[in-house]
């Protein structure tokens, strides 16, 4: 049933936000060289990798890694990625994932391919066992400040909590938050994946 709902959810919004696609794709194209999407290798359901989408924010070449690996991580960044990653509309390209069956709308965020402490400590907790999610319970509790231990704690409270109204409230909270471009670290230290 959760299937179903998200192919056909992420079906309607991909659909009625789809001008708001093509906008973003012309103004990235128009602000940097390469491909509109930004695709890069996570670690799904039972610790399976599939390719994530995003809208491209990073300029060609960037390393890939996570932001705070990079020296200097705001000079790879274009004019436009600015403002993607402020609002989290890079996010939405993640409505391919939830279409294709990668990911649901409510989940623990897929980790990097490469984050290893990350991906054992949730596999120890059981977390892998879950569809990894466009936000979660940790996405609204810190968001980029969260180490990996508080991640996977996190992550175990939404494992054994897990409910329909607890994925509402999740939902609901994240409108909230990226509103408010509350728990992204924009300076020095910021910590948000590419």
């Amino acid at each position: 049933m959760v299937r179903f709902l998200d192919f056909i959810i992420s079906l309607c919004i991909l659909v009625l936000l789809s001008p708001l696609f093509l906008i973003i794709g012309i103004i990235i194209k128009l602000n940097s060289k390469g491909p509109v999407f930004f695709t890069q290798m996570r670690i799904g359901k039972d610790n399976e990798l599939f390719k994530l989408y995003k809208f491209r924010t990073m300029k060609v070449g960037t390393p890939n890694v996570a932001t705070d690996k990079l020296d200097n991580s705001e000079s790879y960044v274009t004019l436009s990625g600015k403002i993607l990653r402020k609002s989290s509309l890079d996010e939405l390209a993640q409505l391919i994932n939830t279409l294709k069956g990668d990911m649901t709308f409510v989940g623990p965020r897929p980790a990097l391919y490469n984050q290893y402490a990350l991906k054992d400590m949730r596999t120890k907790a059981g977390v892998h066992k879950l569809t990894p999610g466009v936000t979660g319970w940790a996405q609204i509790n810190g968001r980029d400040a969260n180490d990996d231990s508080e991640k996977t704690e996190y992550d175990v409270y939404y494992l054994k909590n897990k409910s329909f109204v607890l994925n509402i409230k999740i939902l609901f909270l994240t409108v909230f938050k990226v509103i408010k471009a509350e728990g992204i670290l924009d300076d020095g230290h910021k910590k948000k994946e590419i």
